[in-house]
């Protein structure tokens, strides 16, 4: 995933974008398919995320290369061969894009919202109301959990809307989380 701009330090609450005549030249300076606003700061997510990836991808890697090479030593057909090689092919260029996409995720936290930005070819920003939320998630696999790891998963009324922040430290997504659950509430208390 392209990111535009350096990810900042770690903090909340970014500042609100420029006036609306500004906002006017900041789109057409980004491009109008540039997904990413240039007046947040965005939050990195650990790049412990990618070790944790790489785990998995191993994992099915290997039970692939393993199917394949025992069709291959039973029937002796050149084609398991080349299964084996497209696996092993597709195995590495899926970690490249595990390192790539995993340091293309980034979160804002802005006044009225929660911005969630991914993707590689495809960029996705999920901008979800704190009016919106129904409830908060973290949760943690056992992966995750070895290294230290948690997602934190906003549930809003429309589930297109949902989003998910993962690669966390447990204690940055307790906080988001009770953050986001606070807002959520005030912001409902006023509709």
């Amino acid at each position: 995933m392209l990111a535009s701009g350096p990810a900042s330090a770690p903090g909340p609450v970014a500042a609100r974008g420029p006036t609306a005549a500004g906002d006017a030249s900041a789109t057409s300076a980004r491009g109008p398919l540039e997904p990413w606003p240039d007046t947040v700061r965005w939050q990195p997510i650990s790049t412990d995320l990618i070790w944790v990836e790489l785990i998995r991808l191993a994992i099915v890697v290997a039970i692939g290369l393993a199917v394949t090479a025992v069709g291959w030593a039973l029937s002796g057909h050149w084609l398991f061969g080349l299964a084996l090689a497209i696996v092993l092919v597709l195995g590495g260029w899926r970690a490249t894009a595990i390192v790539r996409a995993v340091r293309a995720w980034g979160y804002a936290e802005r006044d009225d919202d929660l911005l969630v930005r991914h993707g590689l070819l495809v960029r996705r920003l999920s901008i979800v109301p704190y009016s919106r939320m129904q409830f908060v998630d973290v949760s943690a696999g056992p992966l995750e959990r070895a290294f230290d790891l948690a997602t934190v998963q906003l549930h809003t009324a429309a589930a297109a809307s949902d989003a998910r922040v993962p690669g966390l430290r447990p204690a940055e997504a307790s906080r988001l989380r009770d953050r986001l659950t606070a807002l959520g509430e005030d912001r409902a208390e006023g509709l």
